[in-house]
């Protein structure tokens, strides 16, 4: 989760401050929204692996699966160029689903 979100991170300090508007033909917005993509890629992979561990609690498993499913429509919202909202809400849903999986964790004596 940590991976997507440094790259993630570079995308939206690209993009903000244009409300609903998102500038993808910028040079930055369109680098960065490729890193973005690929690291979004990858951690929504490994997160939905790790949520499927065999005896990991639902707690923890839960709020994985659906930070991964937010990933990969976070993924789908930067590859057809979607708007700043839809992209807010969406990251901020994800935010949401990355607290609860670390809540989960250290209450179970883990770490996320």
């Amino acid at each position: 989760m940590d991976f997507a979100a440094n790259n993630y991170e570079d995308f939206a300090y690209n993009t903000a401050g244009g409300g609903n508007s998102v500038n993808y033909d910028d040079p930055n917005v369109a680098s960065s929204n490729v890193i973005g993509r690929t690291a979004l890629r990858e951690a929504a992979s490994t997160a939905m692996d790790a949520a499927n561990t065999p005896g990991l609690p639902g707690d923890i498993a839960d709020p994985m699966r659906s930070w991964s499913i937010r990933a990969a429509k976070l993924l789908i919202i930067m590859g057809v160029r979607g708007g700043g909202d839809s992209l807010n809400n969406t990251a901020s849903d994800m935010n949401t689903d990355a607290k609860n999986a670390q809540m989960a964790c250290a209450m179970n004596g883990g770490r996320a």
